[in-house]
């Protein structure tokens, strides 16, 4: 009986000993941690949108006469117009040949009129001013002189029809394809011209935004394909009616494209900017925890160990927080491990 108290004993106290042996050890173990000084910053709060960009500029150029087609050479490069050159208001595309059409025209017969009944006018006013005509006889050259000038006007608006021109600067972006001397009727598109060193994009907003933007505000507009760069527009337009259906209202957003980053028919993202703060402490979101105290980080202490902070926050976006109480300038935070930290856990910081 005394032996087996002896052994009892005995077991319990390796298991004491083993025990202490595992909180010491678990005392002593570091947690390895990623920590970032705290820095002034400026931060930006955003209201999100999306929607199609279109350019500024876009033209579409029909046939107005029906004739045969024959393509210029762009002058820039020696080749036929193609997709994606660029135009110059006023470079001639195509031709529309007719013979019957420039026939009808009669441009030359119309100037020679004209220039006749100019003659004829100069020299009625002379004779009405000696009292060798009456005033009806210079009205009556008035009129000719203005018919001949009108039909002269008139050739010339039927010849420009013959001429297909780039009536802005810009891009081609659509050019149908026509053998040459092939017959086309009227209303053929012939090219389509886009300038899109300016692009627009419609948006409709929630209705709880109807009092925070403003025109003028800064938009950053992006796209999937240009992920590294940033598109800066502003607001332009703002519609002062609510839709009852959608319960958004309209507005438009236009931004300066010179790079020609953004392409016209591109669904871009836009971030409103309705809020700025500068010289401010700034945070990632994603290390914030909630707690039933309230919002919560871990701080580094002693330069070992981390402790569990309470802060206010401000400003925010989808990334970033600002911190309005609760974490100093040049003080240390956990920004990733701090999942499985405690208050006073001793840390091994790795970056």
């Amino acid at each position: 009986m005394k032996r087996n108290l002896y052994v009892i004993l005995a077991v319990a106290l390796a298991a004491n000993s083993c025990g202490n042996q595992t909180q010491n050890l678990t005392a002593d173990v570091e947690i390895p941690v990623s920590v970032q000084d705290a820095n002034l910053k400026s931060i930006e709060e955003y209201i999100n949108t999306s929607g199609t960009a279109f350019p500024v500029g876009d033209i579409i150029v029909k046939s107005e006469i029906t004739a045969n087609y024959y393509l210029e050479k762009n002058p820039r490069t020696g080749r036929s117009w193609q997709l994606n050159d660029r135009v110059k208001a006023g470079d001639l595309i195509a031709r529309l040949e007719d013979r019957e059409y420039m026939n009808g025209i009669k441009l030359e017969t119309n100037q020679l009129n004209l220039e006749l009944t100019e003659s004829e006018l100069k020299k009625q006013q002379s004779l009405y001013e000696k009292g060798g005509v009456t005033l009806f006889d210079l009205k009556t050259a008035e009129i000719s002189r203005i018919n001949a000038k009108t039909a002269v006007e008139t050739s010339t608006l039927q010849l420009a029809k013959t001429r297909i021109t780039a009536p802005i600067e810009g891009f081609i972006v659509d050019l149908p394809y026509y053998t040459q001397g092939t017959r086309v009727n009227t209303g053929s598109i012939m090219i389509e011209i886009m300038e899109y060193t300016s692009m627009y994009m419609n948006v409709q907003l929630p209705e709880k935004y109807i009092s925070v933007i403003k025109p003028g505000q800064i938009v950053k507009l992006t796209n999937y394909t240009i992920p590294k760069d940033t598109i800066i527009g502003n607001i332009t337009q703002l519609s002062p009616a609510i839709n009852s259906e959608t319960r958004t209202f309209a507005g438009t957003v236009l931004a300066h494209n010179q790079n020609y980053l953004l392409r016209p028919g591109m669904f871009v993202k836009a971030d409103i900017v309705v809020n700025r703060k500068d010289s401010v402490i700034v945070i990632p979101k994603s290390i914030i925890l909630s707690r039933q105290r309230g919002k919560t980080i871990f701080v580094i202490e002693r330069g070992t160990s981390a402790a569990e902070r309470i802060v206010r926050t401000g400003l925010e976006n989808l990334t970033d927080v600002e911190v309005v109480t609760g974490l100093s300038k040049n003080e240390r935070y956990v920004t990733s491990g701090f999942e499985t930290l405690s208050t006073r856990s001793k840390v091994k910081i790795i970056k």
